[in-house]
């Protein structure tokens, strides 16, 4: 599906943003998607993301779908327990939320502690692999079920990145086309 004047797809790529050939990039490159830019991926504040998004969702027209992977998924709960622009948001695509509160997380992600687990006032998949080396699958499922989101287990796909040789992740683009319809 492209971004189009009804229906925005926001990428929200995680800690260090998303590389080339990571299936955002892929899919900014090839639907058109807009990328939610931030100032600082090595050092990522939550309110400052937080803010980021906020301008994101009100600069453009219509409503958004919001395309979330890893800490991009802690992004999207930490926005909407807060944000009062959440009716702009149609749903949220979930692919494989972190476990911030691990006890090896980096110290560049602790300020994204505690994790938000309000439930979320849109629609939401979470898709959650059975062996991301960032979040055990029972705190994945623990973390979709919090905040109200549709469960997805992707089996044995790590953290669901490049890494995982996805590519351009077509069942993701399928997944994201059909839920939307």
């Amino acid at each position: 599906m492209r971004t189009t004047e009804t229906t925005r797809v926001l990428l929200l790529p995680g800690w260090l943003n998303s590389d080339p050939e990571h299936w955002q990039s892929c899919w900014e490159r090839q639907y058109g998607d807009e990328r939610v830019e931030q100032s600082d991926w090595n050092w990522p504040r939550r309110g400052d993301w937080m803010a980021r998004l906020d301008e994101v969702v009100l600069a453009g027209p219509g409503p958004a779908v919001l395309v979330a992977h890893s800490l991009g998924c802690q992004l999207v709960a930490s926005w909407a327990e807060h944000s009062a622009h959440t009716a702009r948001v149609k749903g949220a695509l979930l692919v494989a939320p972190p476990d911030t509160e691990a006890p090896d997380t980096p110290p560049q992600l602790h300020n994204w502690r505690p994790i938000r687990r309000t439930r979320l006032p849109f629609p939401a998949v979470a898709v959650i692999s059975s062996d991301d080396p960032y979040c055990s699958p029972e705190r994945g499922v623990q973390m979709a079920a919090d905040w109200g989101a549709e469960l997805l287990m992707a089996g044995p796909r790590g953290h669901l990145n490049t890494a995982s040789n996805l590519g351009t992740w077509p069942e993701g683009r399928a997944l994201l086309a059909d839920w939307m319809a």
